[in-house]
């Protein structure tokens, strides 16, 4: 083989050997996003990614906590003052859940309209909300004010 043989095949392995690794790369990125929904969008079943987790974040419902004793399965309700959606969890949830504190579920939301999560995760501090959620709450409290006004 020539030496400019040589140079081609190897840019060319190069060249082929960059854009497999771009590839694997934007592929494993798209697999481990994770999209947040608000709740009125979850129970509505508008813009929700099909068979992938995604994030619903809300205040806990006072009353909504019930445990199966002696088992790690719990559902409660979370809420964006608007609608209201049911969450099943099994695991040990963080020390902060507690009734009417902001939490982030991660998980699946079934075809009956409950919410799967396989995670929690809890604010850490009285003062902090996060953006999203904080968001999702603002802009549910402006329509229900404007739909209150209307009246």
């Amino acid at each position: 083989m020539k030496p400019r043989q040589q140079r081609m095949l190897a840019l060319g392995l190069s060249a082929i050997g960059l854009i497999a690794a771009s590839f694997l790369t934007f592929k494993a990125f798209n697999e481990n996003m994770m999209f947040f929904v608000n709740i009125t969008d979850a129970v509505e079943k508008n813009n929700i990614p099909i068979n992938k987790d995604f994030r619903v974040g809300g205040l806990v419902i006072e009353g909504s906590i019930s445990r199966q004793p002696g088992n790690l399965m719990m559902s409660f309700a979370l809420t964006d003052n608007m609608n209201r959606l049911e969450v099943e969890y099994t695991g040990v949830v963080p020390d902060l859940f507690r009734e009417g504190q902001g939490v982030i579920a991660h998980g699946r939301l079934k075809e009956n309209g409950v919410f799967v999560a396989k995670t929690i995760l809890a604010k850490h501090d009285e003062n902090y909300m996060p953006p999203e959620v904080m968001e999702s709450l603002a802009t549910h409290v402006a329509e229900k004010v404007s739909s209150n006004s209307d009246q």
